[in-house]
């Protein structure tokens, strides 16, 4: 297994789940302070990742792994990343009971049938986007001038995000 940069997708999300974990998310709401020095640091950050993508002008290639992955280790990092993000849980906590009648009883079966049906469509989206991209990744990077626009769009959704995110009041 290597170690990835803390400024990857994936550093960054072993930096949430710590955060999450050892209370800092609690911290921007109990000091005006630490909010802003967070805010501004997640500024700094996303201009950044604008201009480091702006820059950026090597192709991009997509390497054939020497091995292929475990069927078993896919599922697994996808369950653990399902877990681990808080929006799911709140998606499922807040928005399906209220499909489920109140004071019936058999709530908890009629709560899983509308978790598996949700489960089900998002497997059908997720297998149709990586068809879709599977079709279209040779066209992609074998043109110079559709990398570039996508970086250029890429980096340019990364600096109006720090630009809302800077004048963002809590």
């Amino acid at each position: 297994m290597t170690t990835q940069p803390p400024l990857t997708a994936k550093g960054t999300q072993y930096w949430g789940i710590a955060g999450r974990r050892t209370s800092l998310a609690a911290l921007p709401h109990t000091s005006a302070v630490a909010f802003q020095v967070i805010k501004y640091l997640g500024v700094a950050y996303l201009l950044y990742m604008a201009w480091a993508t702006w820059r950026d002008k090597g192709a991009l290639t997509v390497e054939q792994d020497k091995q292929p992955l475990l069927v078993r280790k896919v599922i697994m990092s996808g369950v653990l990343v399902n877990l681990l993000n808080p929006k799911l849980t709140l998606f499922f906590f807040a928005f399906l009971p209220q499909f489920v009648p109140a004071g019936q009883s058999g709530a908890v079966p009629h709560m899983v049938g509308l978790s598996a049906v949700f489960m089900a469509l998002t497997f059908v989206v997720f297998v149709g986007y990586g068809t879709f991209a599977a079709l279209i990744r040779d066209r992609v990077i074998s043109r110079p001038a559709v990398l570039t626009w996508m970086r250029r769009t890429f980096a340019g959704a990364f600096a109006a995000m720090g630009a809302k995110l800077a004048f963002t009041n809590q």
